[in-house]
């Protein structure tokens, strides 16, 4: 079973009991979080997709630590110009590890009301 959730404005392919880094999160390591953004639920061939969200489904995790990114270089330069830029960027990240997904009731979509019925004489005005 797996789910593809919304995450800090990610989106994210997450399986029970794996380890996901995203962006920094508000919360404190050993506490847990809940995603209520389901976008997508694959139950073993049984996909439920949302609009936008899937109702009463979440995703929960726990904050295992926070972190560093790896360092990434920017290096701009202009030809013959003798101009050079080095800028360095290191993301904030969060680890957490998926511990359950909670699939909610389907809710199926009413079926769409007709405003003429089906047998009834179309009229031209001409």
């Amino acid at each position: 079973m797996y789910a593809i959730v919304e995450i800090a404005g990610h989106q994210y392919k997450v399986e029970k009991d794996q380890q996901v880094f995203v962006n920094r999160l508000d919360a404190e390591e050993g506490k847990k979080v809940t995603f209520d953004r389901v976008l997508l639920v694959d139950n073993g061939g049984d996909v439920t997709v949302g609009a936008p969200a899937v109702d009463g489904t979440a995703v929960h995790a726990v904050v295992e630590r926070h972190l560093k990114g790896d360092k990434v270089l920017v290096f701009k330069k202009k030809r013959r110009k003798g101009h050079q830029k080095l800028n360095g960027f290191r993301a904030s990240l969060t680890e957490i590890k998926i511990t359950d997904i909670n699939k909610g009731a389907a809710k199926k979509a009413a079926p769409k009301k007709e405003e003429v019925p089906a047998d009834a004489p179309a009229t031209s005005e001409e």
